[in-house]
């Protein structure tokens, strides 16, 4: 193994590692959720629904599945029909022959909301997830009430230098080295074709490499938004805050009595990397408060 790949390996590694700590603690979270396959723009999308209540759609980080939302899985179902979904080529959904991009996870997450009769739905997403959540609320408007998005940028540059480089390396040349990684302990467990491993990093490192910058389309956004970053995240300070401003926060004093606030609320969590934010019992505690508080739209 290079030098390189072992780093690649590493931070994978880091990537998932809470993810594959809390699905071996998830019993009792996991008791009775209804599952099944959507037919979605011709995938057939695996989902699980937990809870009732206001609908709260989760959308995994990359090599992830619905297991990665496990720990906070019951807390967030106390009040909320929470619905899981494996992406394309993730965790239970089998790939199909299409490219992998951003806007075509955003229309699935869409389709799938219709195949489940809902008009209107809360969206969260983590890192890659947290950007499909974000195309989603541009491309479908309509559909997206409230929007969390955790440890994502809104363009490419916003992940720091390092993290660029691990993504440029990703493909079928480090399938062997990913196998040391909880990640595919888990999707060789649960992939109807565990043998598409080294295909599915291709299509992902294809699309790590493509450039974005959605900051007009960001502005353009109404649905009230939720951005969450750690202290120490793979995502670039400078980032989030920009991120904010483009959804009309901190661009000027909130005043004594709020009248100056956005509907756009930003969380950095203390002592908290990338890697350890879904475990952070801060983040459900934003998230829960901010889906639960009153208004939609903007002022």
């Amino acid at each position: 193994m290079t030098q390189r790949s072992h780093i690649i390996a590493k931070s994978a590694a880091g990537l998932l590692l809470t993810a594959s700590t809390l699905v071996h603690g998830q019993s009792d979270a996991a008791a009775g959720p209804r599952s099944g396959y959507a037919p979605v723009d011709g995938l057939k999308m695996y989902y699980e629904i937990h809870g009732t209540g206001q609908p709260l759609i989760l959308i995994h980080g990359g090599l992830g599945s619905t297991e990665m939302f496990a720990g906070i899985m019951p807390s967030l179902a106390k009040n909320h029909q929470v619905i899981t979904v494996d992406l394309q080529g993730h965790g239970r959904t089998a790939d199909i022959d299409r490219p992998m991009s951003f806007d075509g996870l955003a229309d699935d997450i869409a389709a799938l909301a219709k195949y489940l009769k809902i008009d209107k739905v809360d969206v969260m997403g983590y890192s890659f997830g947290g950007i499909v959540a974000l195309r989603t609320a541009i491309l479908h408007p309509g559909l997206v009430r409230k929007l969390v998005i955790v440890s994502a940028p809104f363009k490419r540059d916003g992940w720091y230098p390092e993290v660029l480089a691990d993504m440029a390396q990703m493909g079928p040349g480090t399938a062997e080295q990913l196998k040391l990684t909880p990640m595919y302990q888990l999707y060789s467990r649960i992939a109807p074709k565990p043998e598409d491993w080294p295909r599915f990093l291709a299509k992902l490192g294809e699309l790590s490499k493509k450039e974005y910058d959605w900051s007009a389309e960001v502005q353009a956004i109404k649905a009230p938004t939720l951005l969450v970053f750690g202290d120490a995240d793979a995502v670039r300070t400078a980032n989030a805050m920009r991120f904010f401003e483009l959804l009309g926060g901190g661009l000027k004093d909130g005043r004594w009595d709020g009248s100056g606030m956005s509907n756009a609320r930003l969380a950095i969590l203390p002592g908290t990397t990338h890697y350890t934010i879904l475990s952070s019992p801060m983040l459900v505690s934003y998230v829960t408060a901010f889906l639960d508080s009153a208004g939609t739209a903007l002022k």
